[in-house]
């Protein structure tokens, strides 16, 4: 009997719904996306599924263990109670990889400390003191993710290992290439599976290349690799990966061609050694050329293209670049086109509107994605013919997520799965507060009594509402004149300001 439990797969903001779609595809259950990951649930062969098939995922984790924790001493008692036995022996190695957005716990790296030391200490006092599994930062046998979130604590089996964007493929680089997840998910987002020619003419290191033919041709990205973390549990199943690793009954002919372009000689030929390390050379042509020097494309070509953006690589006429790629989209390349972009000033030398715009983050920029439609004729004569033109969307409004778990859901999903069994015991020994303290803790907002639809701002200082007498009172030992708080400046805010 299969069993399905709850897994994780990290990926980029801003391909979460793509991200999403795929584990949809490949049969994943209880698909949700959130925050630069998405939830979902599946048994071994989900697991393994997800690590070979997923194009747009970072890394997919497995959750073991939940609780709360207030402090340095709670976390490590709860982590130290967790039967470490069930996922390491004395004979394996393990490293810890920690995300912390907390109040309590502000250094990810001490965290990371006191959750190895409750690990060792587990295996020192269970079978001698100088018994205990190795850490080792690089290529350890078991990875463990600490995720803390405020006061809760998720920890999880990281089962690839490596980030999947690194697919083995890639041999050599140019400076700055972009990421393979993100270049598969802008490639996805466009919705180009193969359907028509694709061209990069400013391919780089070929990434866009590689990853669109990965597609086209239906091949899993994740064959490339030497290893997957998963590979060392003690519940690995080989004969169940070796069974769908070399499974190739989905992949397909590409009909078309994919070309790539650049003005560098050194960046194609090191696109053309990456490109014949996928083994995808006969579905892709390429060539020394600049983009002004492209006078003719194929006829409903899709564009898909990272050019420069005057940060780590640029040009001597920035600019005019941009008002090249401009000029090419109008007059050469017939279709649609997606360009990832830096700086609005240099997007606004195109010189066309785009029809969507979608934020999403290269690396540590915070970057646009922009869709151009390519038609003859104006906007009315293009849609009175049947042509169609998306609608700008942005695909990480807060509206589109789901809403954030709240303290007694999340502790409840925790019970339920029988983990974390010790809240009570940790929430006892949180520090009390005062009376004074409990008096005039701030608060973050009510509701008018008389318009119950009106949110109304509370300030944590007390003597910071303009009526508040009471507040005052108690601690002057008299009742406020309003009056003279108009004469001294008490002025009404009309117009609140709000931090994000």
């Amino acid at each position: 009997m299969k069993e399905n439990f709850e897994m994780v797969a990290k990926t980029f903001q801003g391909l979460e719904d793509v991200l999403a779609k795929e584990l949809t595809d490949l049969g994943a259950e209880n698909v949700k996306a959130g925050r630069r990951m998405v939830s979902f649930e599946g048994d071994l062969e989900m697991l393994y599924r997800a690590n070979l098939c997923c194009r747009t995922a970072l890394r997919i984790l497995k959750p073991i263990y939940k609780f709360i924790a207030t402090d340095a001493d709670s976390l490590y008692d709860m982590v130290k109670e967790f039967d470490w036995t069930r996922v390491l022996s004395l004979d394996k190695t393990f490293s810890i990889d920690s995300v912390v957005n907390s109040n309590e716990f502000t250094h990810s790296r001490f965290v990371t400390y006191r959750v190895k030391d409750a690990i060792v200490d587990f295996f020192k006092d269970r079978f001698g003191p100088d018994c205990r599994p190795g850490v080792r930062l690089q290529d350890a046998d078991v990875i463990i993710n600490v995720h803390i979130a405020g006061d809760r604590v998720t920890l999880s089996l990281d089962s690839s290992g490596e980030s999947l964007h690194k697919r083995g493929y890639r041999v050599a680089q140019t400076e700055a290439p972009i990421n393979e997840v993100l270049a598969a998910g802008i490639i996805l987002k466009s919705g180009w599976n193969g359907q028509c020619p694709l061209i990069d003419p400013m391919c780089g290191s070929g990434t866009f290349l590689v990853e669109a033919a990965l597609i086209a041709a239906n091949i899993n990205p994740g064959i490339y690799r030497k290893k997957f973390a998963f590979e060392q549990w003690p519940d690995f199943d080989a004969e169940l990966f070796d069974s769908l690793y070399n499974d190739e009954s989905e992949e397909r002919e590409f009909e078309y061609k994919i070309y790539g372009a650049d003005i560098s000689p050194k960046a194609i030929t090191i696109a053309m050694e990456n490109v014949k390390s996928a083994g995808v050379a006969k579905y892709i042509d390429l060539q020394v050329k600049p983009i002004s020097q492209w006078d003719e494309a194929p006829e409903n070509c899709m564009v898909i293209t990272n050019p420069p953006y005057g940060e780590r690589i640029s040009t001597n006429d920035m600019e005019g670049l941009y008002s090249t790629i401009g000029s090419k989209l109008k007059h050469v390349f017939k279709g649609s086109a997606w360009i990832i972009g830096y700086r609005d000033e240099y997007f606004h030398k195109i010189g066309l509107t785009p029809s969507s715009k979608t934020p999403i983050l290269n690396g540590s920029l915070e970057c646009e994605l922009r869709e151009y439609m390519i038609f003859e004729g104006d906007k009315a004569s293009f849609r009175k013919s049947g042509g169609k033109i998306k609608e700008g969307k942005s695909l990480e409004k807060a509206k589109d997520l789901p809403r954030r778990m709240s303290d007694k859901e999340w502790k409840a999903q925790a019970r339920k799965q029988g983990i974390g069994g010790k809240d009570a015991r940790v929430q006892k020994n949180k520090p009390k507060r005062s009376a004074l303290e409990e008096k005039y803790r701030p608060k973050t907002r009510r509701f008018d009594k008389t318009s119950p639809q009106k949110e109304v701002e509370i300030s944590e200082n007390p003597l910071a509402a303009r009526r508040n007498e009471a507040a005052l009172k108690s601690i002057t030992g008299r009742r406020p004149s309003i009056s003279n708080m108009v004469k001294r400046g008490w002025k009404r805010n009309d117009n609140p300001t709000k931090e994000d």
